[in-house]
């Protein structure tokens, strides 16, 4: 009789040093990038909120508040190799650490090398329900003519260096806004310009800081 059992093994060695290849060239691929990487030490994006427009905002109901905010916000890449996939990014406005609008989402964009790009998304929120404490504050700021609030932008990214492209990355913008309300500030850079019905446009040029 014919033993058939070395015809099984040897199937079985040639697949498993196909296999060992593979793992091998991937390795040696994935070591080279990260080394390219590490030599090119990609910097972060900036971003600088350049202005808000006060298109509404209600503090006058107890525990709730009414805003409308305009932003144009800007974001450059300081890399001259390597490319920025934008893949989301949500934006809201926070007061004292609680979030006072809804989040907005930036359609998905690529940034090129040293590109710039300008978004000037629209954040609000109707009746949002605010601690007590914080409506408190927010009556006494709006009084005193000066609200300081941060505007958040969170979303994931992802980095193209040549046809090499990384796995995705959490990214975290915040930016303070410090918005003066009437003629009785004199901090900010004063008064907004009107822009429309009861929309007070206020220019800002505040760097945000960014963590990836």
């Amino acid at each position: 009789m014919t033993d058939c059992g070395n015809h099984g093994n040897g199937g079985k060695k040639k697949f498993q040093r196909i296999l060992a290849g593979f793992l091998v060239i991937s390795f040696i691929l994935l070591v080279t990038a990260l080394m390219v990487w590490a030599i090119l030490r990609p910097k972060k994006p900036r971003f600088v909120l350049r202005d808000v427009t006060v298109r509404a905002f209600n503090a006058s109901v107890p525990n709730f508040l009414t805003s409308n905010f305009a932003i144009t916000v800007s974001s450059r890449n300081p890399n001259d190799r390597i490319g920025v996939y934008y893949d989301r990014l949500d934006v809201y406005a926070t007061y004292r650490s609680q979030q006072i609008t809804f989040r907005t989402r930036i359609p998905p964009t690529y940034q090129g090398h040293e590109e710039v790009n300008v978004w000037s998304p629209i954040i609000d929120g109707t009746t949002v329900p605010v601690a007590p404490y914080n409506s408190l504050a927010l009556v006494q700021d709006e009084a005193a003519g000066v609200i300081r609030l941060l505007i958040k932008i969170d979303g994931r990214v992802r980095f193209k260096l040549g046809t090499f492209i990384t796995k995705r990355y959490h990214i975290h913008v915040k930016c303070l806004a410090t918005i003066p309300f009437g003629s009785t500030s004199s901090c900010c850079g004063g008064a907004g310009i009107i822009v429309g019905d009861n929309a007070v446009k206020f220019q800002l040029v505040e760097r945000c800081s960014v963590s990836i």
